[in-house]
């Protein structure tokens, strides 16, 4: 009766990994327990998500480097694997919650999350690709856009394009804290997206920074975000609670892959209880003020749980 913090599934978006093809189950080396699958699987696993009581699903696309180019040109093409999958998703599960990420690493044979020239990000020019790619995304039946590319400007610039095309009820869920982290190595691997040269330190934010999390908040909130994120969550709690104190819109925060593999790796060697430790972690993200949690956790809790 007098738990402060308590977890549900109604807490968590899943992040699944999407991979072009048929009847594909491809287990991510550096995430045990974590597959990257083509749709057909894909839609067995939301279904039995959803039978577990997970209704929200947060989907990244794996594409081959001979889809990939400096301008993400497959992220809007009408018939990438990646749309059409969202389409089937919400015909199939209409009532899922389906995000998608915006960006343009998993499509950028650069491998950043904006458009490169002569070794520097050009950001005024990425924004125009982030509108087409997350247009064609509202447009396949996505829910919730997550800009993830840390480019200036970009909230606003994706909320207009969305506006001015009838998709008011889209939502933007902001990676409004970003930080340039050493726990995205895994994720990386799950996407083959890993920066081809160089580093993503000039556009994510420095991890000795808290304040500049504010400064991000205030403008995303007034660009239009719907969410404001944290990302990573457990090396960022104080971050994650900084936000909740300052603003009343909704705190999601991304468990991520490096958070999730570190568990893992260390309940297989033995040397923690991984179910226990996976739980605490989960708890503290949700105690520092995060309402809503995505994490690859997400499914096992719901089992344990059940």
């Amino acid at each position: 009766m007098v738990e402060e913090t308590r977890l549900s599934t109604k807490d968590f978006i899943f992040p699944l990994f999407l991979i072009d093809g048929i009847n594909q189950q491809v287990e991510v080396n550096s995430m045990p327990g974590i597959y990257r699958y083509s749709l057909d699987l894909m839609l067995q696993e939301v279904e039995t998500c959803m039978e577990l009581g997970i209704r929200s699903f947060d989907i990244f696309p794996a594409y081959p480097d001979n889809k990939k180019d400096r301008f993400a040109t497959e992220s809007h093409r009408p018939e990438t694997f990646y749309l059409k999958a969202i389409h089937s998703l919400k015909q199939r599960f209409p009532e899922a919650v389906i995000m998608t990420d915006v960006a343009m690493d998993p499509y950028s044979s650069d491998g950043h999350d904006g458009l490169v020239q002569d070794g520097k990000i050009l950001n005024d020019e990425t924004l125009e690709i982030l509108g087409k790619m997350a247009l064609a995304q509202a447009q396949a039946g996505a829910d919730i856009l997550g800009p993830s590319d840390m480019m200036d400007g970009r909230v606003g610039y994706i909320r207009e394009v969305l506006d001015a095309s009838g998709y008011t009820d889209v939502s933007i869920m902001s990676y409004t804290a970003k930080y340039a982290s050493a726990f995205y190595g895994p994720f990386r691997d799950a996407l083959d997206s890993a920066p081809k040269s160089g580093d993503k330190k000039t556009y994510q934010m420095d991890p000795a920074n808290a304040r500049e999390a504010l400064i991000e908040a205030e403008l995303d909130s007034s660009e239009g975000a719907d969410f404001l994120m944290v990302k990573p969550a457990l090396a960022y709690l104080d971050i994650i609670h900084l936000l909740r104190e300052h603003t009343a819109l909704p705190i999601a925060a991304y468990n991520v892959s490096g958070e999730y593999a570190m568990i893992k790796a260390a309940a297989e060697r033995g040397w923690l209880d991984g179910e226990r430790a996976m739980l605490e972690s989960l708890l503290s993200i949700k105690r520092a003020g995060a309402q809503i949690i995505l994490s690859y956790f997400a499914k096992e809790f719901a089992l344990l749980t059940r």
